[in-house]
């Protein structure tokens, strides 16, 4: 039979107002957790630990903003026992702070819902951040190849660089809280003081696993799609690069040929007939020209210049 559940909630919380609310007393490591502030790019390790009478929960909740082209998370931990549940929110810089409106609509229901069925619904919203973030991102990833031909090399660039960083962090954050709910739902997290998750709340966990899991398979298939658009921008420079090389060549060839004619009649020898023909002048000239037009003519017509 499900426990009423008596839910905290805290926001940026003091030393003395988590201890005042703390169901049970928390050792120095719980404490340090839950006091610590959120720092971006320093994220925690999101984790489910059991404790001797309580289980500490980490949970990172990915946001993406598509319109700033940024990812950020935002923090919320908490404390667990059958009785009671203390979710401690942490509010990112500049960013707005989780809502448990999940928690929230779990224990307002009828008939009441354990503390368990909580973190349930905490985690579930937490899976579902993470499809939706995943889901962002392949949008993301469909814009970049889309605009690759459109968009200047720098700023195709640093858009593959800020899509594999967040890539990369939500599979950092992802691996590990998939771990977590793989503990309970094999029934290897529990308070020392006793079973805090029943067998049918486990069970119910299998829904928030499998979602961490098709987010994990589609974070796979991004990275892919994300490696081949990269392929793509490389294949496109090269190919600018040997287009500038063609133009380069054919530049030089078209200079060569009136220098090697310059740099023969302005050897001064004695016996070069042209010096005394004239039309030796006007000779070199068309030399010069008709050579250059020939050229002119050739390269354009594969296409150099």
């Amino acid at each position: 039979m499900a426990v009423p559940a008596r839910w905290i909630d805290l926001l940026d919380p003091t030393r003395d107002e988590l201890l005042a609310a703390a169901p049970v007393e928390l050792d120095s490591r719980a404490l340090g957790q839950l006091l610590a502030p959120h720092v971006a790019g320093r994220e925690p390790r999101p984790a489910l630990e059991g404790r001797h009478d309580y289980v500490l929960g980490v949970l990172l909740a990915p946001v993406a903003d598509p319109e700033h082209d940024r990812l950020f998370y935002q923090e919320v931990d908490f404390v667990l026992t059958a009785e009671c549940l203390v979710t401690v929110r942490k509010t990112p810089a500049g960013d707005p702070p989780f809502e448990p409106d999940a928690v929230r609509d779990v224990l307002a229901s009828h008939p009441p819902r354990s503390t368990a069925d909580a973190v349930h619904s905490l985690i579930d919203e937490v899976a579902e951040r993470y499809l939706d973030v995943v889901e962002t991102l392949d949008d993301e990833i469909d814009e970049l190849e889309e605009r690759i031909e459109e968009w200047p090399s720098e700023r195709v660039r640093a858009r593959l660089s800020a899509l594999r960083h967040d890539l990369l962090h939500v599979r950092v954050t992802l691996s590990p809280t998939r771990d977590a709910v793989r503990r309970v739902i094999d029934g290897r997290l529990d308070a020392g003081g006793g079973e805090v998750f029943p067998r049918a709340v486990e069970r119910s966990f299998a829904d928030a696993h499998d979602k961490l899991l098709r987010a994990a398979e589609s974070l796979d298939l991004a990275r892919d799609l994300l490696a081949s658009a990269r392929d793509h921008q490389q294949a496109r420079i090269a190919h600018e690069q040997n287009e500038v090389v063609k133009k380069l060549a054919a530049i030089a060839s078209l200079l060569l040929v009136p220098t090697f004619i310059v740099g023969v009649y302005g050897q001064n020898f004695e016996h070069m007939p042209e010096l005394g023909w004239g039309l030796g002048y006007g000779f070199s000239w068309t030399v010069i020209i008709v050579s250059t037009l020939a050229q002119l003519a050739f390269f354009r017509w594969k296409r150099w210049l």
